[in-house]
This record gives C-alpha cells, sequence and structure tokens, in this order.
C-alpha cells in the first residue's frame, strides 16, 4: 500500500488530482486577490472573486482538504505580504481566517451547497478577521466606540462587499453549469 493511499484512504491518482486541483485554486486566488476593485486604508480589500477559488476546494473535496488548502493559502499571503504584530496575529490573519474559507466543505452535498458553503467559508473568515481586530487591533478604533463595533464594520465593509458580488455571480446559470462541469472533471 502506498504511503498517499494509506494517509487520504483513496487511491494514489484521486489524491494527485486533489493536489493539483488544491494548488491551481490557490495559484487562482492568489492572482485574483491582486485584481482589487476596492482597497481598504489599513488593510483588506475587495478582490475579483479571491476567497471563491478556496471555497471551491472545499466544496469540492471536502472541508479537511478546504481548511488545509485555505490556511496555505494563508500562510502565502504572508510570505507575500507580511503583517506581523505578533505570532498569535499573524496566525489569526492568515492561516485561521483563509482556512476558514474551507468551511464550504460541510455543505457539498446540499442543496444551493455552494451558495451556502461560500457564505460560511466567508463568515468563518470574518469571524477570525475580526477577532483579531478586536484583540490586536482595539487601539484603531476611534475614541469612545466599541472594538467588536469597529471591528465588526471594518472587516464586514469588505468581506461583505466581496461576498455578495461572488455569491451573485456564482448565483448564474452559466457560472453554476461551468462550475459543476469543473466539479464533475475534478472528481473524475
Amino acid at each position: 500500500m502506498s504511503q498517499i493511499h494509506s494517509v487520504t484512504g483513496g487511491s494514489t491518482s484521486s489524491a494527485v488530482r486533489k493536489l493539483v486541483f488544491s494548488a491551481m485554486g490557490i495559484a487562482l486566488a492568489m492572482v485574483t486577490s491582486y485584481i482589487k476593485v476596492w482597497e481598504m486604508p489599513m488593510g483588506g480589500s475587495v478582490t475579483l472573486l479571491s476567497m471563491l477559488f478556496i471555497c471551491l476546494i472545499g466544496y469540492w473535496f471536502g472541508a479537511k482538504y478546504g481548511i488545509i488548502t485555505g490556511a496555505a493559502y494563508g500562510l502565502l499571503q504572508f510570505v507575500v505580504d507580511p503583517y506581523v504584530l505578533s505570532i498569535p496575529q499573524v496566525l489569526f490573519d492568515y492561516p485561521f481566517a483563509f482556512g476558514a474559507l474551507g468551511l464550504s466543505g460541510f455543505f457539498s452535498n446540499r442543496k444551493y451547497g455552494l451558495q451556502i458553503g461560500y457564505a460560511v467559508g466567508v463568515l468563518g473568515r470574518f469571524a477570525f478577521s475580526t477577532l483579531s481586530g478586536v484583540i490586536f487591533f482595539a487601539a484603531y478604533a476611534p475614541e469612545g466606540m466599541n472594538p467588536w463595533v469597529y471591528s465588526s464594520l471594518y472587516q464586514g465593509t469588505y468581506l461583505g462587499t466581496e461576498g455578495i458580488v461572488t455569491l451573485v455571480i456564482i448565483s448564474l446559470p452559466p457560472v453554476t453549469k461551468a462550475l459543476n462541469l469543473i466539479h464533475r472533471q475534478a472528481s473524475a
């Protein structure tokens, strides 16, 4: 029995296919993360669907693959554009927040599973980013404003905007059809 088979519980070609699609998802997410529609003053931006590519991996291959792919993508984002206050802040802002996008995998077998999974993944990222904002960036809140409110509004502005735009796009019948075709090829 091969090492890959014993680790994944599946065939070697299936594991390789998942690895290749995960790498492509990370690459597409990286490229689209540079296409910024709108940028926030202290970090964060609305990009051209960059979170979708990580959520797709979770949706297609399950939460385990999605979370691992998201965490790897978060580490890559850290390497390319690091912002460091402390190790816990780095963990919350990068592997935890982006790894949460893989939560989409819990909704694979549901009607409208991609849309629900994507929304849950973005909410997971929002939760970690908001928590990071409260713990590590509360000093940036305007005087007298609750850090929870400030962080929620700040994170929600760019994550919510990109999330809504992406949900509209992936709900269009031609896009849904194309994503289903790619999913069948990825799972073949």
